[in-house]
């Protein structure tokens, strides 16, 4: 069974940057198409980015294109979201999640495994 960590997350003034990481243990990352999900205050979880397993192809919620970027190294089973020009509505806690098959979805219910979550705080 694959285990996700996330880390990186903080809290942060708007207009700057943060890099969350998710590690992967138990199986190849390069198995699973893996994506980052958000959840602010009071609000439904929600896709925030997604790569394929061999990082070909990405896909961004319109929130967030041209601020984040999200990446991969299949070597280190970790999965990356760099977050730059932050805005007070990106606070919210951040999971990383994996899918067996590799195609891209939106859908919380259609991803396997979650990770526990990390507080990203962006303060006006």
């Amino acid at each position: 069974q694959v285990q996700l960590v996330e880390s990186g997350g903080g809290l942060v003034q708007a207009g700057g940057s943060l890099r969350l990481s998710c590690v992967a243990s138990g199986r190849p990352l390069a198995n699973y198409f893996m994506a980052w999900f958000r959840q602010g205050p009071g609000k439904e979880r929600e896709f925030v980015a997604g790569v394929s397993r061999n990082s070909g192809c990405t896909y961004y919620a319109d929130a967030v294109k041209g601020r984040f970027t999200i990446s991969r190294d299949n070597v280190k089973n970790t999965v990356y979201l760099q977050m730059n020009s932050l805005k007070p509505e990106d606070t919210a806690v951040y999971y990383c999640a994996a899918r067996g098959s590799n195609g891209n979805s939106y859908l919380v219910r259609q991803y396997d495994l979650w990770g526990q979550g990390t507080q990203v705080t962006v303060a006006s």
